[in-house]
């Protein structure tokens, strides 16, 4: 099985190569080893005249892999918008986290509260509402209100690039 399989890959392959060359340039020799695996895989099941069979897997492998091109490029696009565009000084993060460590501390014990479920935790302000007690209403108003106090907080410890943290978006 191997001998036959050697003969359809060496009378082949540089048909199948050319078909994915002139459709997709960048990546023809990954394209048609995915095309004889497939066809090794289905050795078995081959028909007596193999080209046109590998023209339809060709045309299938290529099509999975536009998708994957897709794919991938919309996934880097998201990545590079939420992307900072430089690294922080971990000096500058250090004290921005002692800033509002402070600030924090000076929220009354519901106030931070509030604002930790909804910053550190990930809780929305309806799960927010059932783990206080309250609707999704309240927890909005206050967690607004706690957040206004938050940023007079950092404010007043000279902090502005802290105080649009407080800005955590509302789901």
């Amino acid at each position: 099985m191997h001998h036959e399989f050697d003969a359809l890959y060496t009378a082949h392959r540089d048909d199948i190569w050319r078909y994915l060359r002139r459709r997709a340039a960048s990546e023809p020799e990954d394209l048609t080893t995915e095309v004889f695996l497939v066809a090794w895989r289905r050795r078995g099941e081959l028909p007596d005249a193999p080209l046109p069979w590998l023209y339809g897997v060709a045309r299938k492998v290529l099509a999975n892999h536009r998708r994957g091109v897709v794919r991938r490029d919309a996934l880097a696009e998201r990545a590079e918008a939420h992307a900072e565009p430089f690294a922080p000084d971990p000096a500058d993060a250090a004290g921005a986290r002692a800033d509002l460590v402070r600030a924090l501390a000076g929220l009354s014990e519901s106030d931070r509260e509030l604002v930790l479920l909804v910053a550190w935790e990930g809780l929305s302000l309806a799960e927010v509402g059932e783990a206080l007690g309250c609707t999704r209403g309240t927890a909005a108003v206050r967690l607004h209100r706690a957040r206004k106090r938050l940023q007079h907080a950092l404010e007043a410890d000279d902090a502005p690039a802290l105080a649009s943290m407080t800005t955590v978006e509302e789901r």
